[in-house]
């Protein structure tokens, strides 16, 4: 059987080990950057072809993935001149990657079926070592059929897959994704800086309490870094702040209360506007020890 042709969009932190696993694995992809050079330093890399708008990356593909920054940058790989979705053939998939808000998802989903395209919102968590390592998961919202035709494509860089709802589900999975790890990470850090003031060794009480009911993935990546006063671990506390931004929006839609996510996406704001911005999100870290 032919193998599907690809395109991917958007060659970030996320988007250029993402799209060099699709290559790796036996994939024709062709690449679109908004910066050229890097486009040809994927292909030098990985092979495949790049192209110089996402209109030219994506006539021939069956599937095209996306992975940039925002609502806007979606809206400009898609809609905006040269977008993809006046380019692609009739019945071909979209899949955005981008961490993005849900009406947006919805917006696109109503436009591709109008233009004859299927659209699957998917945005991923692991960050970039997820992402180098093939290891992401994968919320996604769309119809059932046009996600279980890309799911096995997924798996080039996804341990898991999961499809939540109609389109925006994905988007909607993402945000609890997000309101969790603001809450984790903040509790983490709080528990750090009072072992730390009442004499412990941190690392100690990290190491046994690690093994009960406080575990997590957080403790268990971020806990000796933050300890250790280092904070350059790939997601960056400015997307944080993005995609807390997107989550409050979201709330005050549908009623829901998020009062911790709130604060703690005020600390975050804080850590930006003391000149951590590219910072990563265990981070919050550094407003405790300055207080003390």
């Amino acid at each position: 059987m032919t193998k599907a042709k690809l395109a991917f969009l958007g060659l970030g932190v996320m988007g250029y080990p993402m799209a060099g696993h699709l290559q790796k694995t036996g994939y024709e992809v062709t690449v679109y950057n908004r910066t050229t050079e890097k486009a040809v330093r994927w292909t030098t890399e990985y092979g495949g072809n790049h192209a110089p708008t996402p209109a030219d990356a994506v006539r021939d593909a069956d599937i095209v993935f996306a992975c940039v920054g925002n609502d806007d940058d979606v809206r400009a790989i898609t809609l905006g001149a040269d977008g993809a979705f006046g380019a692609m053939k009739k019945g071909a998939v979209f899949v955005d990657h981008t961490t993005a808000s849900a009406s947006l998802a919805r917006e696109l989903d109503a436009l591709a079926q109008t233009a004859g395209l299927h659209f699957l919102d998917a945005p991923v968590s692991g960050g970039q070592a997820g992402a180098e390592n093939g290891q992401l998961t994968i919320m996604v919202g769309g119809a059932k059929t046009t996600f279980e035709k890309t799911d096995p494509i997924l798996h080039c860089y996804a341990r898991k897959t999961k499809l939540l709802g109609g389109a925006g589900s994905g988007q909607l999975a993402k945000m609890v994704n997000q309101i969790c790890i603001a809450g984790l990470v903040q509790a983490l850090s709080e528990g750090i800086n009072f072992a730390e003031a009442a004499g412990l060794d941190a690392a100690a009480v990290i190491d046994v309490i690690s093994k009960g009911a406080a575990q997590s993935w957080q403790m268990e990546n971020r806990a000796q870094t933050m300890i250790d006063d280092q904070f350059d671990f790939g997601f960056a506390v400015d997307w944080m702040r993005k995609d807390l931004d997107i989550v409050l929006a979201e709330a005050r839609q549908n009623g829901a209360a998020l009062p911790v996510t709130t604060l703690v996406n005020d600390y975050y704001k804080e850590i930006q506007q003391s000149g951590g911005a590219r910072y990563d999100t265990s981070s919050l870290i550094t407003r405790l020890r300055t207080d003390k």
